[in-house]
């Protein structure tokens, strides 16, 4: 069983624990960041946007890791394929990039040197605005601006403790919310059309355990019928007893299934191959499908005592995933990612 939380409350007691551990379909949790007990240097929080067509990906991020702040990007070509990635690093934000402590509304800017990065949430449209000098580091700048728009009535909430008292992780993803807007890469610009541009959110906020491995799967496309689908898979992180965050999206209504497996296949030594052929399997039979590698995006960062090694792998999906009605939808090589990250944080 898995407890679905179904009307607002406090994420956290005056402890620092996580109230009522569980998923939602809403932000009904209220963030009150003034009751971590923690120290300041142990709380992460992040927005990561992901937007993306059949062609190309922009991945933004602005995070405060305590000890550790970025202003990160990603630049995905589909159709080579290739990427590249590039982070602004600065140290000590305790809190000063003031995050949100809601997704529904409210706006996070920060300039690192001549790296600029706003995402700006009035309650109604968020717009991804910026400047990324020498974003492939060979010469190559990149200014966006992206407005999304059409946010799901539903989305994935999880409230996940740790088995440390005072650290948790609360988390929501915004899949299929439509985007309009470029980016220029160079001389040349990259178009968002909003018939068939995505965006989702990923939306962290907790205080973490030092030395932490997860997994997670994203998915977002329109479908033949003009409807939005998407999915969120993962797992890996804290004590998941009471939910795991495995969830279909439908027309901007939520799904909830059964916990879900990476089957990612291995060498003789049982070394992952990240770029052979998965399988994504629920527990409950309503998701199965293939995952073909098109790319690996493997930026480690390994300092030893602190490391971020990453294998953020896209590539086509396809397979069956059946919605609470019933309703069979049949993925045909949709594009979407899948990642095990290890975090010594």
């Amino acid at each position: 069983m898995q407890r679905e939380i179904v009307t607002a409350t406090d994420l956290l007691d005056e402890n620092g624990n996580i109230l009522y551990p569980g998923y939602a379909k809403r932000l009904l949790y209220n963030y009150n960041r003034e009751n971590i007990t923690a120290k300041k240097s142990r709380i992460k929080e992040w927005d990561y946007y992901y937007v993306s067509d059949r062609e190309k990906a922009l991945c933004l991020t602005i995070a405060d890791m305590g000890y550790v702040g970025a202003l990160s990007i990603s630049v995905i070509d589909f159709v080579k394929p290739s990427q590249f990635t590039n982070s602004s690093v600065f140290l000590f934000p305790m809190g000063k990039l003031n995050m949100p402590r809601t997704s529904a509304i409210g706006d996070c800017v920060w300039k690192n040197g001549k790296v600029e990065m706003s995402f700006f949430n009035d309650g109604a449209q968020r717009r991804l605005k910026g400047i990324y000098p020498n974003a492939d580091k060979k010469g190559t700048s990149i200014s966006w601006d992206i407005t999304l728009s059409e946010v799901p009535e539903e989305s994935m909430v999880i409230a996940t403790p740790f088995d440390k008292k005072g650290y948790f992780y609360l988390n929501q993803k915004i899949n299929c919310m439509k985007a309009q807007g470029y980016f220029t890469l160079g001389g040349e610009v990259k178009e968002f059309s909003p018939i068939d541009s995505l965006a989702t959110l990923d939306w962290g906020r907790g205080v973490w355990t030092y030395d932490n491995t997860w997994y997670w799967g994203s998915l977002h496309t329109r479908l033949g019928d003009g409807k939005t689908f998407g999915w969120n898979i993962g797992y890996g992180f804290g004590n998941t007893e009471n939910a795991s965050e495995d969830m279909l999206f439908y027309d901007g209504k939520a799904h909830k299934i059964g916990r879900t497996e990476f089957v990612i296949p291995g060498d003789k030594e049982g070394k992952p191959q990240f770029m052979k052929e998965w399988q994504f399997i629920s527990q409950d039979g309503r998701l199965a499908c293939t995952f073909t590698p098109i790319l690996d995006r493997y930026e480690p960062f390994d300092l030893k005592i602190m490391c971020m090694i990453p294998h953020q792998v896209f590539g086509y999906i396809s397979g069956k995933c059946i919605l609470d009605n019933g309703q069979e939808i049949v993925l045909d090589k949709v594009l979407g990612f899948a990642e095990k990250v290890r975090n010594k944080w």
